[in-house]
């Protein structure tokens, strides 16, 4: 197979994420079922902790590394929390716990369709970026503090209207999730890896072969890991080894930071969860669960599948037929 023929690529690998999806009314006190006691079985009246997201979908702006800021323009702040909704034009709402816990913190995002995704929020003080992947319209982020077990009380909250100045603002960024700066050893390795690339297709095709090439699927970590893990990218760029989330979240950033409009996305492939990218092309729009186009027909690829499997015949026959895969949420 010639990926240098190929107009985008997409990443599909198993995402190993804590938690289930979130249903919350927002009462002052709630209660999380922690991720080890989570099932795929709703919770009534409870917040389950998935972290997922859901999709968007006229060109990106010129180019570069665009980073996020808090700058305080739009401010929901008390005592304990600060939620910085200045930038939602942007795409990304900025949150910090001001106080020293050793409570565990929640960070629910509720987007104008009413999904809701949870996260987890670190008590360093130092601002998280979480996505506005939702579209247009009115969103409300909550940030909850652990008081015993399951319950949680309400730390702050804040409600507005979102306006993105384009569809792609909330996969051009780094957020919680796909995490880099502008001197990201990942960021300086896709810029060396596709710098000589004549087109998008090779850009793709360049960052796609070094990571199904380089990767190794880390079996000790997968069996190990714990709830609300997330990928540190240069370490996962140093080791070369890694989870499914890392293959997903290396491949998303080393995109986005070369001003590749890039949506990491969850669903499962059988009864798997997983998570791949979806990929913009001008010609043609959002590439959604597909790979490449052989001249016929658009083809399905998984490159953890395809790395760990050495794509034998009868793995890349599974990961080329769509019906194995749904989608379900975006970040």
């Amino acid at each position: 197979m010639n990926l240098k023929k190929q107009p985008v690529a997409a990443l599909l690998a198993f995402l190993l994420l804590s938690g289930v999806f979130a249903g919350c009314s927002g009462p002052d006190t709630v209660t999380i079922p922690h991720p080890e006691d989570a099932t795929a079985a709703e919770y009534e009246g409870d917040i389950d902790l998935a972290l997922e997201m859901i999709p968007l979908t006229a060109t990106p702006a010129i180019f570069s590394i665009l980073m996020p800021t808090a700058s305080g323009t739009h401010v929901n702040k008390n005592q304990k929390a600060e939620i910085d909704y200045s930038n939602t034009k942007d795409g990304y709402v900025m949150v910090r716990f001001l106080q020293r816990t050793e409570k565990q913190l929640r960070v629910i995002i509720t987007d104008p369709h009413s999904v809701q995704y949870t996260y987890t929020l670190k008590s360093n003080g130092d601002y998280e970026v979480f996505p506005l992947s939702g579209g247009n319209g009115s969103y409300t982020v909550s940030v909850y503090e652990q008081i015993e077990g399951n319950r949680y009380a309400t730390a702050n909250t804040a409600t507005f209207s979102v306006t993105l100045n384009d569809e792609f603002a909330p996969f051009l960024r780094p957020n919680q999730y796909v995490n880099f700066t502008k001197e990201s050893k990942t960021v300086e390795k896709a810029a060396e890896l596709i710098k000589n690339a004549k087109d998008l297709n090779d850009k793709i095709s360049a960052v796609y072969t070094f990571v199904i090439d380089n990767l190794t699927y880390d079996k000790v970590l997968a069996a190990n890991v714990q709830s609300g893990y997330l990928p540190v990218l240069d370490s996962v760029l140093e080791k070369k080894k890694g989870i499914c989330f890392d293959y997903a979240a290396l491949m998303t950033a080393m995109l986005r930071s070369q001003g590749i409009p890039t949506k990491l996305v969850v669903g499962y492939a059988g009864k798997t969860y997983h998570a791949w990218i979806n990929v913009y092309s001008e010609e043609s729009g959002w590439i959604d669960s597909v790979i490449f186009f052989d001249g016929k027909q658009w083809h399905r690829m998984d490159p953890t599948f395809a790395s760990t499997g050495n794509q034998s015949t009868a793995v890349m026959r599974y990961i080329g037929d769509g019906t194995n895969y749904t989608a379900k949420f975006l970040y």
